[in-house]
């Protein structure tokens, strides 16, 4: 009788193409910007289910050479991920080893947390701790021990499952929120995609392979120049004005909004930082920070109504005195809607 165990085939190792993400144009520009520039605190992606969170943050894995991708369970402990010391090593031989965490191996890499806003505070704030300073410290019975850990974090949220508290909330650098596709034309685009690459993943990945290529050379390219682009005061002032606008807490908003202008313009190729730039990268740091008193984002340029259309603004600025119409429009209960995945709002 043969009782030979069969062998164990390897999982195939292929990633979904970064280039060949489907509608998620503001989601792939937040990721290449915090890979770029790590020390932004990362991405924070919130949106239904089956919207693609977990495969862009392994399509941007895909992008850095010799990158881990390394995920974070929701039921790790703090030494899981932070590493702990060996202090027995020191009774037999006097040396202190690191036993290393999570956030060692994703060093250089992505790591990516599944519903971030299900894990306990204490590691959120652990994580975004490390994420922001590129530092992990080791601490235990009064011995410590640092190392590099610099990593693009991509945490992900589905908001009907519960809200991330404000505090960690902003401690994300940008986010990113997500919806479903509502177009039947790209509906089938991202169908189409995504069922080519599972029944051939090494064609579609041959397809993409110059544009990746490419990519991966545009963010070398980026991560070198970064540190050369100044910010004119002009620049800075943008910022902070957007930034009062938006009613955030702190600085925090002015600072990623400067880092991420600073990141595209690396990616771009272009020599200096400009107020362009900000505006592009402004709404993906203000979305989750921006107070709900505050004034809605400013429309696109593209966007805006034309001159004289439905809902223009009348020419003259003034009305007949008397007129009823000119009154300022009076506040009426608001209906309730469906959820879209948009940011929920603070609490207090």
């Amino acid at each position: 009788m043969n009782t030979a165990v069969p062998e164990l085939q390897a999982a195939s190792p292929a990633a979904f193409p970064f280039t060949a993400l489907v509608g998620h144009g503001d989601l792939q520009r937040a990721l290449l910007l915090a890979a770029i520039d790590p020390g932004m605190g990362g991405v924070l992606i919130s949106g239904p289910r089956g919207t693609a969170k977990s495969t862009s943050a392994r399509a941007l894995a895909a992008l850095l050479p010799q990158a881990p991708f390394v995920t974070l369970p929701l039921a790790a402990s703090l030494e899981q991920l932070v590493g702990t010391l060996n202090l027995e090593d020191v009774l037999r031989d006097g040396q202190v080893r690191l036993a290393p965490g999570l956030v060692a191996r994703a060093h250089g890499g992505v790591l990516y947390v599944d519903e971030v806003n299900l894990l306990p505070d204490a590691l959120v704030d652990a994580l975004l701790d490390v994420a922001a300073s590129g530092v992990n410290t080791v601490e235990r019975d009064g011995v410590s021990r640092q190392h590099a850990a610099q990593f693009v974090l991509v945490g992900t949220m589905n908001p009907e499952e519960g809200e991330l508290r404000p505090q960690l909330l902003d401690r994300f650098g940008l986010s990113v929120a997500l919806t479903n596709p509502d177009d039947a034309s790209q509906r089938q685009a991202i169908v189409r995609a995504r069922l080519a690459f599972d029944a051939d993943p090494q064609a579609l990945l041959a397809r993409h392979a110059d544009a990746q290529s490419q990519l991966v050379a545009r963010l070398a390219s980026a991560r070198v120049a970064l540190a050369q682009l100044p910010w004119s005061d002009t620049v800075v002032q943008h910022a902070a004005n957007l930034a009062l606008a938006a009613g955030v807490d702190g600085i925090r908003a002015d600072l990623v909004m400067l880092r991420a202008a600073r990141a595209l313009a690396a990616l771009e190729q272009r020599d200096a930082v400009s107020v362009d730039d900000v505006d592009a990268v402004a709404e993906l740091a203000l979305a989750h920070r921006r107070s709900p008193d505050s004034a809605a984002p400013p429309t696109p340029r593209a966007s805006s109504p034309p001159a004289g259309g439905q809902g223009a603004a009348p020419s003259n600025g003034s009305a007949p005195e008397g007129d009823w119409g000119a009154l300022p429009p009076q506040p009426e209960a608001m209906a309730t809607v469906k959820h879209t995945g948009a940011w929920p709002p603070k609490k207090a």
